[in-house]
């Protein structure tokens, strides 16, 4: 029985309360078996945590050494001094990794349903929301390992977050009580929720993608219509003021890109500042994609539903 079968019988089946015997801990073990489904298929396969890591360190190591000389970049928020170019494409790699790994559990939700593995996670009598939002979450832990082993390499390469001093504590009587995290590694922290709010983007839409592509085949042509203009068309490799200045049009489109928020949040956590109108743009993308996930999903109502029996992209 294909999916797009099985996706037609139970639109057509009426919908069932949910049992009472879902409890707080079958959620909790639901949540974590998949979450760790996630992480153990990827300390599985070696050549993905490589290529995950080799894309973003050429651009660092090769691509960024020679275009220093060409590519300096000003002074603008968040930086206080000039920078040099491998500093400011530090947060778009960043960026970077997170993308390409939503790509990457796109493809694997897609391989799921074509080898039947996604009906062990769909026909499972917890929501279907929770399921994504658990795929969702093992998705970005994943990209979180890929992310910091990256900036534990680039903090020999002297890229390192130039904050001030993360305080931990309280106020009694005027009085300081705690202890201050110094510089740099009080930039690690504060970039962790921008990362994990990012993830959360990129991976929803990633999971809105699966939807759409039926087959492994079709993953090449979303890799090249879509992956590569949102990356290319962002603030990860360049400033805006310089793509305004060689063509407003470009930069409009940069402007407008979900992802050049996801870079410029990233960007201004790792010196411990908050870029709030990359923040909003980016939850709300967030909620978008996911809410577009669940419904393309919904075997009543999404995209499966609509395909109808044997159908094929």
């Amino acid at each position: 029985m294909s999916i797009d079968t099985m996706a037609e019988t139970s639109a057509s089946v009426p919908h069932k309360p949910m049992p009472s015997h879902l409890t707080f801990s079958g959620f909790f073990a639901c949540f974590r078996g998949i979450v760790w489904r996630e992480v153990l298929r990827f300390l599985h396969q070696r050549e993905r945590f490589l290529s995950a890591l080799v894309r973003p360190l050429v651009w660092l190591f090769i691509f960024a050494a020679g275009f220093r000389q060409v590519l300096g970049v000003s002074i603008i928020p968040p930086y206080q001094t000039y920078v040099l170019y491998e500093t400011y494409v530090a947060p778009g790699l960043l960026g970077m990794i997170l993308l390409f790994n939503a790509m990457q559990s796109s493809l694997s939700m897609v391989y799921d349903r074509e080898t039947g593995a996604m009906r062990t996670l769909l026909v499972s009598p917890y929501p279907r929301w929770f399921l994504l939002f658990s795929k969702l979450i093992g998705g970005v832990s994943v990209a979180l390992l890929q992310v910091y082993t990256f900036l534990a390499i680039a903090y020999f390469w002297e890229i390192q977050p130039d904050a001030a001093a993360l305080p931990i504590g309280f106020t009694i009587g005027g009085q300081f009580v705690g202890f201050e995290i110094p510089a740099p590694y009080n930039g690690y922290i504060t970039v962790l929720p921008a990362i994990i709010l990012s993830g959360l983007m990129l991976g929803a839409f990633g999971l809105f993608l699966s939807s759409v592509i039926r087959q492994l085949e079709n993953f090449a042509g979303v890799m090249n219509f879509v992956i590569f203009p949102m990356f290319f068309a962002s603030s990860a490799l360049y400033p805006l003021w310089r793509i305004r200045e060689s063509s407003p049009l470009l930069y409009e489109i940069c402007r407008f890109n979900p992802f050049t928020h996801a870079v410029e949040l990233i960007r201004f956590a790792f010196y411990g500042q908050l870029d709030p109108t990359s923040f909003y743009v980016v939850a709300g993308c967030t909620i978008l994609f996911l809410a577009c996930a669940i419904y393309a999903y919904n075997p009543s109502k999404g995209l499966i539903a609509r395909r109808g029996p044997g159908a094929r992209s």
